[in-house]
């Protein structure tokens, strides 16, 4: 299998349906048209949208035919995917203005020249009631009903609306019109995707084949990426801002960032998370910003945060701490060492507050273990600094 291909199916993916089917048609040399659905719900994209625009971007580079899905009809019903209630309806105007942004963000990271552009308003606002009616008998209520947020909006007391009902059967029809050979997505679309392969069936094409890859966490290192949570870096965001998010992503994340966002080898990584994590998301910070925008442009990003919040931040002056056996937990290091908390809860609730640094990076696992490499910079709150060697 070459390297392109390789790349394509196993690099920051989780599921191939058929992988059989889909490694032998990649084989094969010949064009698969590969469609990517996005609702223009917003203004800004993340990082999160940037894995799967990394992964369509591969097969660009493969030869293979993009076709970028604006949902501009879906888009004013709203996914519900993953949500506890209905989302709120958008106008048309609200939807294309998104999608404008989503488009020049988009080109960041895609060949637009090479990508087929299209808005399923096209075609889904002239769907008459006769073949909606037929589409949806292949589809069991049952089966919809089943899905895990609309059971536990069910649990709560909450409803479940017809409309919301449409969604998956809309998007599957959007790819019998494209004729795709592959849709993907992230793993939270996983049901939206298969359900394109029995439409296309009932429409007499060949089953597209599905790919998904993992849903990046946020900066909490917990929760999805997402807008309404705080924790996303946008695209728009300026160079300088995304290197000092990502420097304050808990160290648990780097490796999920390095898999999906980066061509860095995985194996030297995970040494590198091991050995000198700080060192790690450096790289990270830097490598992220270099394909975003340019080398110079990381190089600058790199210096502003040395700056910023390593060496202005940090006084002169400040108490000397020695660790005795060269590690020491993050919460005994600092209540029971440096005594810049009263107790390991009140260490804890720093920490989980987002109070709590060193050399600059914001460390917000509390079981986070600290390694004496070379004198660090501990920093409490605002005004409470100690080197720990």
């Amino acid at each position: 299998m070459n390297s392109k291909i390789q790349k394509i199916l196993t690099r920051g993916v989780v599921d191939v349906i058929v992988r059989e089917d889909l490694e032998r048609k990649l084989k094969s040399g010949g064009r698969l048209r590969v469609k990517f659905g996005i609702d223009p719900t917003g203004s800004d994209l993340t990082l999160g949208h940037a894995v799967g625009l990394r992964k369509l971007r591969q097969f660009q580079e493969a030869g293979h035919e993009i076709v970028l899905l604006f949902g501009g009809f879906t888009a004013m019903i709203g996914d519900p995917t993953g949500k506890n209630e209905a989302r709120k309806p958008l106008t048309a105007e609200e939807v294309d203005k998104n999608a404008e942004t989503y488009l020049e963000q988009a080109g960041k990271i895609l060949d637009l020249s090479k990508c087929e552009i299209r808005n399923n308003r096209d075609w889904l606002a002239e769907l008459s009631s006769a073949e909606l009616l037929k589409m949806s008998s292949h589809f069991s209520a049952t089966k919809i009903m089943d899905r895990d947020m609309f059971q536990a909006r069910l649990r709560a007391g909450k409803g479940v609306f017809v409309h919301e009902f449409l969604y998956p059967i809309l998007v599957a029809y959007d790819s019998v019109v494209l004729r795709a050979d592959v849709e993907v997505g992230g793993t939270d679309q996983h049901f939206n995707l298969l359900c394109g392969r029995p439409m296309q069936k009932f429409y007499g094409q060949a089953e597209q084949n599905i790919l998904t890859w993992p849903i990046l966490v946020g900066t909490d290192g917990t929760e999805k990426m997402s807008k309404s949570l705080g924790n996303y870096i946008a695209l728009l965001d300026r160079p300088e801002e995304i290197f000092g998010k990502i420097m304050s992503i808990p160290d648990t994340a780097m490796l999920e960032y390095f898999e999906c966002l980066t061509d860095e080898n995985l194996d030297e990584v995970q040494k590198m998370i091991a050995d000198a994590p700080r060192d790690a998301k450096i790289l990270l910070a830097r490598r992220i910003v270099e394909w975003l925008c340019d080398g110079a442009t990381a190089d600058g990003a790199a210096e502003d945060f040395e700056q910023k919040f390593v060496k202005k931040e940090t006084p002169d002056e400040m108490p000397e701490f020695k660790i005795p056996k060269n590690e020491i937990g993050l919460l005994d290091l600092i209540s029971k060492v440096c005594k810049f908390a009263s107790s390991n809860s009140e260490a804890r609730r720093l920490v989980r507050d987002g109070a709590v640094s060193i050399d600059g990076e914001r460390i917000l696992d509390p079981n986070f273990v600290f390694r004496v490499e070379k004198p660090a910079v501990l920093k409490v709150g605002k005004r409470k600094f100690g080197r720990v060697v």
